[in-house]
């Protein structure tokens, strides 16, 4: 049987790939091609069908990097055809898979759009005698390199060249015969299940002879003519049900398409085009078809850009086709994005949804972002929902991750209900690979039996095919095979959570063993997300301080609510991450810089207006702890300070800065050599070591260079230890500073060692010019301190991660995220890193030879992969860092919102009093703003930071009438007592609380 198994194998194959699937298509006609060459950028529809066309040959080339083409293809439908099906099938030189070479959308001659046309997706339909459609076309080029990561200039258009790229390849009419498609499909899917069988199991033989009686039975005269005959010999293996105990799949459409990465923005509009037309083409021939569509931005471009895809999309959305899902604005990273930035996030996308479909969407859809942070299920449940899916910790390096179907706990102790497709893809084709691995790889047999799988082209787009319709078809209930059933994803977590309501628990962050380096790769992008977010923060802060105050200016709801899009926009997972062509990055840095112009217009109004005229310098701090005099989310006249003065001497080779709480030691190498605190009379630095130490990797990946570091980076390491100059730049009262100018490579850097009046800290500003090429720069601070864990600022709160490694789950965790702080630290003392603009980071612990610890911490500053970017980071970068010795959690939190909010001084008369005050410095304020319907209502969103329980007093200087506590859309969840102007605040560890103030 062996044998013969192989033979018919052999067989079939040949007999799919040479006989029947070239039958599919029967007698066949040209089409006339003519084309117009779009200028520059694409072109509106209208202008395309206005445009002067010129006629081409199949052959002809076309296509330069980026450009696109106009098609008119026109042709008779023969008159012998009468009565049968015919389709336009089209080859534009496709290359590589969908979404990842050339691409067009088909049109009629009024510019109503037909349906998208890709590699996998190569037919229009035809009515009618006369055909004629107009087809725009994108010469897409495929930039990864797959598999070698091969640097190009492809990934802008500037550099990418102008040589075209595709040739037509085929333009015909041709008699589509459905029972020899239905049978390709039979046999595919009879094939794909036999695979997955053992040799063994009788219904592997069953198969196969079916199959074999199936090809026997086809004349290779008259494939159409036999192909009936042919299906009816694999009818009966066909119709056998599934066993009683198999799992149950359901089958999601999808087409999960990257917002931006190996294409710019403007050209994912048109990809959403694409698929959204794909799709809504096959809904009226398949009434079960549901088609999961996430990131409300992707639905927002087609209201401004494609109209009439629009209509259709809306049209589908409403006879429940087409599913909105996901609840976010994009598709978002989540280890680097803010915690108020993420609320905004589940804001702006639900309430898209809500406003434009009346759908309150209830399952967060967030397949492919590279880990998942621990704040991530209370702000889920915040915004109003009930359930999380992902799929990408399959791609973990190092450990399997042991559930399916759970509950995830986050840093607060809330809980959502997550699932995992075993399917290992949210790309799927329902083949029967993917289904035998859905079933066998499914973690939580015995407890759960169901899984869902999303299927369809992804990526680049494309989405479902009437093939893998097809194969749904066939594999709803049939033996050896899952059950399969397309179905809305809300019913199938719905059923899932109600027959495993105990599924296991997972605590904490969904960490990716892989993808590490997106922490700090195109630091520009990332810098330009913090600063944007910080900056959001006070244009809402002092707008509303400005309104309340009536102080003339108005509140700029559409200038906030367009600025925060397009940062939102910025926070895509192939965006913020560094992951995109260069196009993609150099366009969000553009548009950080215009965001910057206009917040910080807003600012300077609502500043100036709220200071009034006058020659005071008036501090306005929009952090929420109070500095220097200045109260948190308020303003105040600077007075001269009364702390020690900042000293600076010379101690033979070295410099000596000192403030009355620290002294700090530079050497002739501008290297820390001491960083002692006073206050407890303990050096920060262990013994020996040396703090500041800027540290070169050779950075060399084995794959996804802009995504990973792997581990062996760091066996090869040079210590950045000569130096060029060193300087006295400033020697007090106020400040003491030290340049130090050093040259490494092909690289420059300039940093001012910074000891101020009246702070423990020791910040380093630092000027870089950075050419290298495959080199990953970190600085290190080994401290004198024993630490068995490190803790990590992320969305409202912190999470702690072991600093040994015990264990490979411990061990994989070579690089780690935090947002603008880092601590370490034993009972009763710790050391503080706090950051303005990076995120990667590494801890490690070594036990030294006169007994005690050293934990060492340094910060991810720099990378220089070629792949997709070749200039990825090339160029100069400014960013501050800051050591705090002796800090505990709480000043780590305040130092961490100083140095990324730092004080701004403005001419004017008049003090400000905080809107809102808390009495407890655990509770944070993160926000506060005006209310999204524009009712005058303040609202305030808070936090407690410590990870304890924090009993607090909210004060407001405005008269308030009435308070409710709501969810992150602002829709009211209880009413809160006011008692004298005051509100009464019990909060739980990490617990997140939005209030909504109605003014008097």
């Amino acid at each position: 049987m062996h044998d013969d198994r192989s033979l018919i194998e052999n067989r079939l194959g040949r007999a799919l790939r040479q006989r029947i699937k070239p039958a599919v298509y029967g007698e066949r006609v040209p089409l006339d091609i003519e084309v117009w060459h779009a200028p520059g950028e694409p072109v509106s529809v209208a202008d395309a069908l206005r445009a002067d066309y010129k006629p081409v040959q199949l052959g002809e080339k076309w296509g330069p990097p980026w450009g696109t083409s106009w098609f008119r293809l026109t042709g008779t439908v023969p008159a012998e055809w009468n009565g049968k099906r015919v389709e336009a099938v089209v080859d534009l030189g496709f290359g590589g898979g969908p979404g990842f070479s050339a691409e067009g959308l088909a049109y009629t001659r009024d510019g109503d759009p037909i349906k998208g046309l890709n590699p996998d997706n190569i037919y229009l339909p035809v009515d009618g005698t006369e055909f004629q459609v107009y087809l725009e076309a994108a010469a897409n080029p495929d930039v990864l390199s797959w598999p070698d990561f091969k640097p190009t200039q492809l990934g802008d258009k500037s550099t990418a060249g102008t040589e075209p790229m595709y040739s037509i390849g085929r333009a015909e009419l041709a008699v589509f015969h459905a029972d020899v498609w239905n049978l390709v499909n039979d046999i595919e899917v009879l094939e794909g299940l036999m695979k997955e069988l053992p040799n063994e199991l009788p219904r592997k033989s069953e198969i196969l002879r079916a199959l074999d009686r199936a090809l026997d039975a086809i004349d290779i005269d008259d494939v159409p003519g036999s192909a009936a005959a042919a299906r009816a010999e694999l009818a009966v293996v066909l119709g056998k049900p599934a066993y009683a105990s198999a799992h149950q799949i359901t089958a999601v459409g999808h087409a999960h398409i990257d917002s931006a990465w190996l294409w710019p923005l403007r050209e994912t509009v048109r990809k959403v085009a694409r698929t959204v037309s794909n799709v809504t083409s096959l809904v009226g021939n398949h009434p079960e078809f549901k088609f999961a569509f996430s990131q409300a931005q992707q639905h927002a471009w087609m209201k401004d850009h494609h109209p009439k895809v629009w209509d259709k999309l809306k049209q589908a959305v409403a006879d429940g086709s087409i599913i909105p899902i996901g609840s976010m604005w994009v598709e978002s990273d989540s280890n680097m994005v803010g915690g108020e930035a993420m609320a905004r996030q589940f804001i702006h996308g639900k309430r898209f949804f809500l406003d434009e479909y009346g759908v309150e969407t209830k399952v967060v859809w967030l397949p492919d972002s590279f880990g998942y942070s621990a704040g991530m299920p209370q702000i889920v449940k915040l915004a109003g929902n009930d359930y999380f899916l992902t799929q990408k910790i399959s791609w973990n390096q190092t450990n399997k991750f042991p559930h399916h179907t759970f509950w995830w706990e986050g840093i607060d102790g809330t809980r959502v209900f997550t699932h995992f497709p075993p399917a290992d893809t949210y790309n799927g084709q329902l083949t029967g690979r993917e289904l035998a691995h859905a079933q066998r790889n499914y973690q939580d047999k015995g407890g759960g039996t169901r899984s869902l799988l999303p299927f369809g082209h992804g990526d680049g787009g494309g989405g479902p095919t009437r093939e893998m319709l097809a194969r749904a078809e066939r594999v709803a209930d049939l033996e050896s095979s899952p059950k399969v059933e397309i179905q809305h994803p809300y019913e199938f977590f719905q059923a899932a959570e109600a027959e495993y309501p105990n599924a296991g628990v997972w605590v904490g962050e969904l960490y990716l063993e892989l993808h590490r380096a997106t922490y700090t790769s195109q630091a520009k992008t990332k810098q330009g997300n913090r600063r944007s977010e910080h900056l959001l923060r006070e244009a809402e802060l002092w707008s509303t301080a400005a309104a309340v105050a009536g102080v003339g200016a108005e509140y700029p709801y559409e200038d906030i609510d367009r600025i925060w899009k397009a940062v939102l926009l910025n926070q895509f997972h192939d965006i913020l991450p560094g992951s995109s062509i260069h196009w993609v990055h150099r366009e969000a840095e553009e548009t950080y810089a215009r965001v910057a112009v206009e917040l910080e217009a807003i600012i300077a109004k609502a500043q100036q207006a709220l200071a009034g005229e006058g020659e005071k310098d008036i501090a306005f701090n929009a952090a929420p702890h109070p500095r220097q005099g200045v109260p948190g989310l308020g303003a105040a006249n600077v007075h001269a300070s009364h702390t020690p003065g900042v000293t600076v001497t010379r101690d033979g080779s070295n410099l000596v800065l000192e403030n009355g709480l620290l002294k700090v030691v530079i050497d002739k190498r501008g290297l820390l050599t001491s960083v002692y605190e006073v206050e407890s009379q303990r050096e920060a630095l262990a013994p020996g070591a040396t703090g500041n130490l800027l540290q070169l990797h050779v950075d060399t990946p084995n794959m996804w260079d802009a995504w990973d570091v792997d581990p062996f980076y760091r066996k090869n390491v040079r210590d950045i230890v000569d130096v060029e100059s060193i300087e006295v730049v400033s020697e007090g009262p106020n400040e003491a500073a030290v340049a130090v100018t050093r040259s490494f490579s092909g690289s420059t850097i300039k940093q001012t060692i910074r000891v101020q009046a009246g702070e423990c800290q020791v910040n380093v500003d630092n000027v870089i010019d950075w050419d290298e090429t495959e080199k990953f720069l970190k600085v290190s601070f080994p401290l004198d301190i024993r630490a068995d864990r490190s803790a990590s600022e992320t969305q409202f709160g912190h999470l702690f991660r072991d600093t040994h490694e015990n264990t490979s789950w411990e061990a994989a965790k070579f690089e780690i995220c935090a947002h603008r702080w880092i601590h370490v630290g034993e009972p009763g003392y710790g050391h503080a890193l706090v950051n303005d603009s990076k995120y990667g980071h590494d801890v490690t612990r070594d036990v030294r030879e006169d007994g005690g610890t050293t934990t060492t911490v340094r910060l991810s500053l720099l990378r220089a992969p070629k792949a997709p970017d070749p200039v990825t980071d090339l160029g100069e970068h400014k960013f501050s860092y800051a050591l705090v010795p002796g800090a505990g959690i709480s000043e780590a939190v305040e130092e961490g919102y100083r140095i990324n909010l730092p004080a701004r001084v403005v001419k004017g008369a008049n003090n400000v009093e905080p809107l809102v005050s808390i009495d407890n410095p655990a509770v944070v304020v993160e926000a506060v703003k005006l209310a999204d319907d524009k009712s005058g209502d303040v609202v305030v969103r808070l936090y407690e930071s410590l990870g304890g329980r924090a009993a607090a007093k909210l004060s407001t200087s405005f008269d308030v009438s009435k308070v409710e506590e709501t969810d992150l859309l602002e829709r009211r969840l209880a009413d809160r007592v006011l008692v004298e102007g005051t509100v009464n605040l019990s909060l739980r560890p990490f617990q997140i609380l939005t209030l909504r103030l109605s003014r008097s």
